[in-house]
């Protein structure tokens, strides 16, 4: 009980982190490129993840290893790319208005695994999904408003972390989570690094400090919910990173004077709900945790599902969990 206490306030702290980022980003974003900002981002969070694995079991001659060395190496510049899109989107959109719309990234990842995993999706999770649809469509509110062209940024970056989220799928079939992390942060600073020295800008002095918690935020935000993740499953996890979204708004409204709108609320209530369900559903049909192993030799447990008996859309090729982590309780 104690453990799982530890991870709730992991959780905790990590969204808290994730909100302050959001913010921080936002500022930045008003007064440099962004994938300049982006790019020294990217420089920290390698820097976290070189020490995190030196530190792990086998050390990096161990997580350099990896089964799936192309997804690997794209999934560092597909959240680039889902990072560079969203800021964007927060100074063209909102902050508000586009983690509104970001919450239906679990639907966009359920849909993507059908033609992309080959997944399966039955006929309440379809359903899930209709009603999630429903929900941006409120938040959106298209009869109300004429269509702002602007947020197209922030459907671009639910779309580009949906993509993510499905490279992390593919690959914790078969990979640690120490090798996902450690590929996504060195080959996401190589592509940063390769864009944004063309975009280079001076930095102020005024501004080194919000640069600087950026950095910080980037790596301590990952960290918490990595050890959150060591002792909690996804279903315990899920529901509390929702409060991402109360908190981002508060920073919205606080500094940055961004106002709330009723179908705001109403929509992300209906997206949030939908994606709470979707991610219960596919616990249901096999999500699983192997609690005897260190959270090192552990994959995400939304990154992995279990096979059962008669549930094709769980089936995950030849490499089984007895076969890569051990008998499998």
């Amino acid at each position: 009980m104690q453990n799982k206490s530890f991870g709730y306030l992991y959780v905790l702290l990590a969204i808290t982190i994730f909100a302050a980022q959001d913010g921080l980003s936002k500022y930045l974003g008003e007064r440099y490129p962004v994938i300049m900002f982006t790019m020294v981002r990217f420089w920290a969070f390698a820097i976290f993840v070189v020490v995190l694995a030196a530190f792990s079991p086998g050390g990096l001659r161990k997580a350099v290893v990896t089964r799936r060395p192309f997804l690997q190496m794209l999934r560092g510049p597909l959240l680039m790319l889902e990072i560079v899109l969203v800021v964007i989107a927060y100074n063209k959109a909102g902050l508000a208005m586009t983690q509104a719309i970001f919450q239906s990234t679990p639907l966009i990842i359920t849909v993507l695994s059908v033609p992309l995993l080959g997944e399966k999706v039955g006929w309440r999770r379809g359903l899930a999904i209709l009603v999630g649809l429903f929900g941006v469509l409120v938040i959106i509110n298209p009869i109300g408003i004429r269509f702002d062209v602007n947020l197209l940024w922030s459907f671009a970056g639910a779309l580009s972390y949906g993509l993510y989220g499905i490279a992390t799928r593919a690959v914790g079939r078969e990979d640690s989570a120490v090798t996902s992390v450690l590929y996504t942060g060195i080959f996401g600073a190589i592509v940063a690094t390769a864009i944004g020295v063309f975009y280079w800008t001076p930095i102020a002095m005024e501004h080194w400090p919000q640069l600087i918690a950026l950095c910080i935020c980037g790596a301590t935000s990952h960290y918490f919910l990595i050890k959150a993740y060591a002792t909690l499953t996804a279903v315990e996890v899920q529901p509390l990173t929702y409060l991402q979204i109360v908190l981002s708004v508060a920073v919205a409204t606080i500094f940055f004077d961004e106002t709330i709108t009723i179908n705001m609320v109403a929509g992300a209530l209906i997206v949030v709900a939908a994606g709470l369900f979707t991610v219960w559903r596919e616990h249901r049909l096999g999500i699983k945790q192997d609690w005897k192993s260190p959270f090192w030799q552990r994959v995400d447990p939304l990154q992995r599902h279990r096979k059962q008996p008669g549930n094709q859309a769980d089936t995950y090729g030849k490499h089984s969990e007895t076969k890569l982590y051990g008998k499998v309780p």
